[in-house]
This record gives C-alpha cells, sequence and structure tokens, in this order.
C-alpha cells in the first residue's frame, strides 16, 4: 500500500503562482511514477506532469514552462512538489496526485482544489 497526502492549492490571482505537494508514505520503493493529476469541474481526469523513477519528467502541453515538478526522497518517504507559476484562470480544478507502482497500482491522493481568479 502506498499512502498520498497531499498539501498546499487554494486562491491565486492570475499570472501568480503556488506550489502544491504530496508525501508518499508506505510501499515507497515500488512507485515508478508520481505526480498529478487534475480534473475541472464537467472534464476528463488529465495529467499535469508525472516524474519517473529515473528522473524523465513528463509535463502537459499546457503547462509546460509555466509549471515545474520536482522530487524529494527519504529512506521512508517520496515527496513530489508542484510549483505552478504564470497562472492562467483555465489551470483551475482540482489537483489530484497519483503514484503508480510496478505491481501494477495506481494511488490517488485526496485532492486539493486550485482557483485562479483573473
Amino acid at each position: 500500500q502506498v499512502q498520498l497526502v497531499e498539501y498546499g492549492g487554494g486562491l491565486a490571482q492570475a499570472g501568480g503562482s503556488t506550489r502544491l505537494s504530496c508525501v508518499a508514505s508506505g510501499r515507497v520503493f515500488s512507485i515508478n511514477a508520481m505526480g498529478y493529476y487534475r480534473q475541472a469541474p464537467g472534464k476528463e481526469r488529465e495529467l499535469v506532469a508525472t516524474i519517473k523513477r529515473g528522473g524523465e519528467t513528463i509535463y502537459a502541453d499546457s503547462v509546460k514552462d509555466r509549471f515545474t515538478l520536482s522530487r524529494g526522497t527519504t529512506e521512508n518517504t517520496m515527496t513530489v512538489y508542484l510549483q505552478m507559476n504564470s497562472l492562467k484562470p483555465e489551470d483551475t480544478s482540482v489537483y489530484y496526485c497519483n503514484a503508480f507502482t510496478h505491481y501494477p497500482e495506481n494511488y490517488w491522493g485526496q485532492g486539493t482544489q486550485v482557483t485562479v481568479s483573473s
């Protein structure tokens, strides 16, 4: 099992910045990729950014050059940080942390709302 706890989110101004973080615990050794998805009302959940075990990071075209995903690890946890700059109203969404393991299993965080006002 992998447990995910998300932090951050809230209200931000267009053009501003905010940061999300997600801490994974449990079988973190099994995580092959970890990152964020988002889902706006009436839309499907979509990938925002993910970082693979080897360090390769994949971004959605809509957030490239604005968002940066980074990772930190300890013996028992893995944390990802999503730095969100140059925010746009269309970034408004619920952001879900995701961890994909080698078993394979898919784990989701509780979700955090990010609202960007124009």
